[in-house]
């Protein structure tokens, strides 16, 4: 039947939009498809069936159809809101920042058009600004649960997790079932080193999702943590099911299956991930850890600081409860032994690799200055918690070292060299770091083959080096009365990790 009149046009789309209300999307498309036969410029229908199509997930209809009720109608903030949405779903942020700010100065303080922004903002790397917009919408309404998760998710972004935990708890306090709040809820657990926790929020996320790709290859990481590989490899292995291109599930997998022993499976799983676009550096580093290509001649600098950033929330306590790590005290007496005039509370001090600080109560007296160094911001985030750092750098440590001059009078790398396959550059730069007279204390893992080779690549993932090749740089580089002790440094698995203690004086 074909209706002419406008209020017959009305009906039919009051009828629609009803359809739409109660969510029979299909019904309701083939309502707005009827109005818009009989009033192809009518603006709602246009709009709605905008909407519509970006529910059903077909973001450039979505973009199309919104854009013709635009033209027909700019002044509309909903529809330039909506098509920032359309757009944010094509990964065209910037253009959708530019929808929201001109759906905002149609209508200044629409809590949709600033939560919006937030998340464009937030994915254009705005992290401040996102917050700023987040902040402003839960000011005009204060229960509103996309601006909080959405505020929960910027705070990650700047490893706020304590706040974002608050963020997405006020989301459960209203809306205890919320999949996006559950899940970044866990995630936040998880940074903060509560993996049981998380595992629990990550399951009940995916009770009300359980085709959540991400969340199974996050539960899978937080069981990792705790050791339970079979159940983290069956985990990251539903993620593929669900998500077949995910590469860092399959880097899940991948590390699960190595974990559990199963090297020639890991092989294969790492090999995957690279097709799948892992990081390739990171993916040949751990091929060659297991034996399958050469090594190269140090670890990458993402892997290091991946892996440190993961280990920060329990580094301490699971390093020096359950590894046994001693290294700081056996490198600070060995100092003591060797240089015991060194004037206290005189020197400028460097914690080369700092980690979360293990040293630094150690080195302390000695300091008049104590800079810490290192690549993983997470774990400088704890060390400046100690409140005994002068100065901390997040670098890399050769590129570092080298832009310092007669700089310190003591170094300090406690099990940061295992990192370091061929450490001629980085003892060198370390050389040119140390005023005259000045000491390297460092900790390498002894090479099982002590004959003659210099370093071999662990399937642990760190380097082992011969007291050959540390004496042989020594004597090239000019360092004075080297001095190298065998040590237990900590245990792997249960085993003594057997190394060497080294000082050498500039």
């Amino acid at each position: 039947m074909k209706y002419s009149d406008p209020s017959a046009i009305a009906a039919l789309l009051q009828a629609a939009v009803a359809q739409h209300q109660r969510g029979a999307l299909a019904q309701a498309a083939a309502g707005y498809a009827a109005v818009l036969q009989q009033a192809p410029d009518n603006f709602d229908a246009l709009h709605l069936s905008g909407v519509l199509a970006r529910q059903r997930g077909e973001p450039q209809r979505a973009l199309e159809l919104i854009g013709q009720a635009l033209a027909l109608d700019a002044a509309q903030a909903i529809a330039h809101c909506n098509l920032g949405a359309a757009l944010q779903d094509l990964r065209r942020h910037d253009e959708a920042l530019a929808s929201y700010e001109r759906a905002l100065a149609l209508r200044p303080g629409y809590a949709m058009a600033l939560c919006n922004r937030g998340n464009a903002l937030r994915h254009l790397g705005r992290i401040d600004s996102a917050l700023d917009s987040y902040r402003a919408a839960l000011e005009v309404e204060p229960n509103n649960t996309a601006a909080l998760c959405g505020q929960g998710l910027a705070l990650q972004l700047q490893e706020r997790h304590a706040e974002a935990l608050d963020s997405f708890g006020a989301v459960l306090g209203r809306r205890a079932a919320d999949a996006d709040a559950l899940h970044g809820a866990a995630v936040s657990l998880h940074a903060l080193g509560r993996y049981a926790d998380a595992v629990d929020g990550y399951e009940r996320a995916l009770r009300q999702r359980p085709d959540w790709a991400e969340a199974w290859s996050n539960r899978g990481s937080a069981l990792q943590r705790l050791h339970e590989h079979e159940a983290a490899l069956a985990s990251q292995q539903r993620a593929l099911e669900i998500d077949p291109a995910s590469a860092r599930a399959q880097l899940g997998c991948a590390n699960a299956l190595r974990a559990l022993g199963r090297h020639e499976e890991a092989v294969a799983a790492y090999r995957a991930a690279q097709a799948l676009g892992a990081d390739a550096d990171t993916v040949a580093y751990l091929l060659a850890a297991l034996g399958v290509q050469p090594a190269p001649s140090a670890s990458p600098p993402a892997y290091v600081r991946a892996l440190f950033d993961q280990y920060a929330p329990d580094f301490e306590q699971h390093l020096v409860g359950a590894l046994q790590y001693r290294t700081p005290q056996l490198l600070t007496a060995l100092l003591d032994q060797h240089w015991p005039a060194a004037p206290s509370g005189a020197l400028d001090v460097l914690d080369l690799g700092c980690g979360s600080g293990l040293c630094a109560p150690l080195l302390q007296p000695w300091a008049r200055r104590l800079t810490g160094l290192d690549l993983s911001p997470q774990m400088l985030e704890r060390a400046a918690g100690l409140r005994l750092y002068d100065e901390l750098v997040c670098a890399e440590m050769g590129a570092w070292l080298r832009q310092q001059h007669a700089a310190f009078d003591l170094i300090v790398a406690a099990d940061v060299l295992v990192y370091a396959g061929a450490l001629d550059s980085v003892l060198a730069a370390a050389r040119q770091a140390l005023r005259p007279g000045g000491w390297l204390a460092f900790s390498v893992e002894q090479s099982e083959a002590e004959q003659g080779g210099e370093h071999l690549l662990r399937a642990s993932g760190r380097y082992a080096h011969s007291a050959a090749y540390l004496r042989r740089l020594a004597a090239e580089q000019g360092w004075r009365a080297p001095h190298l002790q065998a040590a237990t440094l900590r245990l792997d698995q249960g085993q003594p990790v057997a190394g060497w203690l080294a000082l050498f004086s500039a």
